[in-house]
């Protein structure tokens, strides 16, 4: 790996170089000349793809509605933990942070509850607030996403303000993204020192709290046309035909 120093910087492929931007710098590397790709590789690649489409269509839907930048290296992340969970299996979302350094949980004594009819719940506690905080931001978004046909089918926010120089008595916060596929729920904390919004990354945080998964369709009953009775005919008994007695043969008169 080599580190582009000049002025004019660029990324992509140019040539057999490929340029790339990691943690700020800008680096190059070399194309390889052949690749070789076992079955596993192949089946490897093709999990990294699907959870990279599903991840970018994840950061889409949620990115816009947080109150600070996302950074790069949550991609990477976001990709490993679709795929560490599984195919389909969304619930293995629950617990990601879109902001690496700092969790929700940096900021609650007790855990906010998320209910299905959708209100989350802040039982009262004292809230483990930075120095010099005076106000607490908690915003909760719900985002419905159908991932079979790769659309945001529904979005909402509700936001409060807590006051850190008064006790906290609890707070409910109630959101609704109707729609068809999986139900994500995002929570939010962002701290004010002085009224301002701090942008250092240890005093807000951004974290998937729930998935619910959409209710599977009902399955279309078709009911079967009764088959109709076959009357059995008699079968038809040979001419010159005569019962006789166990014992005695039959000989045709010409």
């Amino acid at each position: 790996m080599a580190q582009l120093t000049s002025i004019i910087t660029f990324t992509g492929r140019l040539g057999n170089i490929i340029a790339y931007n990691r943690g700020g710098k800008h680096c190059l590397r070399s194309r390889p000349e052949t690749v070789r790709q076992t079955d596993g590789t192949r089946r490897a690649a093709l999990r990294f793809g699907a959870a990279s489409r599903k991840g970018a269509l994840i950061r889409s839907a949620i990115c816009p509605e947080l109150d600070f930048p996302c950074d790069g290296r949550q991609v990477n992340q976001l990709t490993r933990t679709i795929i560490t969970a599984g195919s389909n299996r969304h619930a293995g979302l629950t617990g990601f942070r879109f902001n690496a350094q700092t969790g929700t949980g940096s900021f609650f004594s007790q855990r906010p509850e998320y209910s299905k009819n959708g209100t989350l719940h802040i039982p009262a506690q004292r809230l483990l607030a930075p120095d010099h905080a005076s106000h607490l931001e908690i915003k909760v978004i719900s985002t419905r996403i159908d991932f079979t046909n790769r659309r945001v089918t529904g979005t909402d926010a509700s936001v409060a303000l807590i006051d850190l120089r008064q006790p906290f008595t609890g707070a409910d916060l109630h959101v609704d993204a109707p729609g068809k596929g999986t139900l994500l729920i995002t929570l939010q904390v962002s701290t004010y020192i002085n009224g301002t919004l701090s942008q250092n990354r240890r005093r807000y945080a951004a974290d998937i709290i729930a998935v619910a998964e959409g209710q599977p369709p009902a399955p279309i009953m078709i009911k079967a046309r009764p088959t109709p009775k076959r009357l059995r005919q008699p079968r038809p008994r040979a001419r010159n035909a005569a019962t006789l007695p166990i014992g005695y043969a039959y000989i045709q008169r010409e």
